[in-house]
């Protein structure tokens, strides 16, 4: 209840955008989890005897898990809301992070232990940025949605940002074991305090005051210009979901996000897996300056993240959706090729390292347009339909963990560079086929678009 009191402040400012906050450093910390084995990945290899392919097939586990829960994980953030599931998620992803930390030097089979605890730790993360479209959909007003799963995303390039070096000096300090213990204590200690100030749908806030229940409820179902046809006037009144498989997967765009999410899933894991290790052994800049510059390009996520939802946000109110989501994420990924083109062409280190980082900037001026789209279509079924597409995204990102490598092994870097901008250029052209502007509507839907 404590905590509840020191969050009435929401009738004074915004409590919706406090609880996205927390939702970003849950985000943040997500990301600082599963990216922490590839910065103790030279520890972590030296130690079990490992080498760069199996170590691909372990970055590539998480990956797998992840994706295979994904609609699993959807299902449950609508049945039973993103206040449990998220809770309940931290909670599992907080043990298999300890499980890496304890387990113990010149285990027999040590990979395959490894490849088990990172299935499981994707697993537990599967339910992350679905349950949190989940409370995008249920809390956040029509024309707050971009930015809002901007700043959630931003927690992509922060925490993945303040990996290399936070996790860089405790390994340095206390070894890499004690790198996994902190990220298992700090991603449960907020979980928990997720659990003490959220609620699933504004109804059932009490620090919420009746000026912003109603500035929701508004919003949910506004159409800031003739374009926008959401489809979500359901309002948040914690009725159950219901959804019709069939709808969901007969959605025709449907393929496309998913195609076009793959594709930004193989580019953005490049960055996760493999950037620090490219700059300290291909590039031959030193750990501690490599730790420094794998810091930019996340550094230039997180701000190109929230530029991008505001961008998504105003493009769609005053031009469409089709140009607020579409338009603009099919620019962003096409600028994302050139810079890879550029960047793993680079004679200087240092410029390699800012050019690529401009690239990943670029990707992700394009993060909020998946999930606010997904938003816009489904409605109060967004956490099924973006675990979907999101499915599609981790698939990407488990192919780029070993074929980076592979590629890179058998015909150089600037190959593997060469083939996530190919990929770039086929995510944008994806976003051609996606149409936001028009909602998924499920026969009770129909019957009273039509009544009305």
């Amino acid at each position: 209840m404590l905590l509840l009191h020191m969050v009435s402040f929401g009738k004074v400012y915004k409590l919706r955008f406090f609880l996205a906050v927390l939702l970003f450093a849950l985000s943040a910390i997500a990301f600082l989890d599963r990216t922490n084995i590839s910065i103790a990945g030279l520890q972590i290899s030296e130690e079990f005897g490992l080498g760069y392919q199996r170590l691909g097939l372990i970055f590539s586990a998480f990956l797998i898990g992840y994706a295979g829960f994904q609609i699993p994980a959807g299902w449950l953030a609508a049945r039973f809301g993103p206040r449990r599931v998220l809770t309940i998620g931290t909670l599992w992803w907080g043990v298999a992070t300890l499980m890496v930390a304890v387990l113990p030097t010149g285990v027999p089979g040590a990979v395959f232990f490894l490849i088990a605890i990172r299935l499981i730790l994707g697993a537990g993360e599967a339910v992350v940025y679905p349950a949190a479209n989940q409370f995008v959909a249920q809390w956040i007003p029509v024309s707050e949605r971009g930015i809002i799963n901007g700043l959630i995303f931003a927690g992509v390039g922060a925490g993945s940002g303040l990996t290399p070096p936070l996790l860089n000096w405790i390994i340095a300090h206390d070894g890499w074991r004690a790198a996994f213990y902190f990220s298992a204590l700090l991603g449960t200690g907020i979980g928990l305090v997720w659990w003490f100030v959220s609620r699933d749908t504004p109804n059932e806030h009490p620090s919420l005051s009746m000026t912003e229940l109603q500035e929701i409820e508004v919003g949910l179902s506004a159409r800031p210009d003739r374009d926008l046809r959401n489809g979500n006037g359901n309002g948040s009144n914690g009725q159950p979901i219901s959804f019709s498989w069939k709808q969901l997967f007969g959605r025709r765009d449907l393929p496309a996000l998913m195609m076009g999410y793959f594709c930004f899933g193989y580019i953005s894991w490049i960055y996760f897996s493999w950037f620090f290790l490219y700059m300290a052994k291909v590039r031959g800049v030193d750990l501690k300056a490599s730790a420094q510059i794998s810091m930019l390009p996340f550094l230039s996520m997180t701000l190109c993240c929230l530029a991008g939802g505001a961008a998504s946000d105003w493009l769609s109110g005053t031009k469409g959706l089709r140009i607020g989501r579409c338009y603009l994420a099919t620019g962003a990924l096409f600028l994302t090729g050139v810079f890879l083109l550029l960047g793993s062409r680079a004679k200087s280190p240092l410029v390699a390292g800012l050019i690529l980082a401009c690239g990943a900037g670029a990707l992700y001026i394009s993060q909020s347009s998946f999930w606010s789209a997904s938003n816009d279509i489904a409605g109060r079924r967004s956490a099924v339909f973006s675990s979907i597409v999101n499915m599609g995204g981790q698939l990407g990102g488990a192919v780029t963990a070993s074929l980076t490598p592979w590629i890179a092994q058998n015909f150089g870097w600037t190959v593997s560079f060469a083939v996530a901008a190919g990929f770039a250029a086929l995510g944008g052209v994806c976003w051609l086929f996606v149409h936001p502007e028009v909602p998924l509507l499920l026969p009770q839907d129909e019957v009273r678009v039509n009544v009305a």
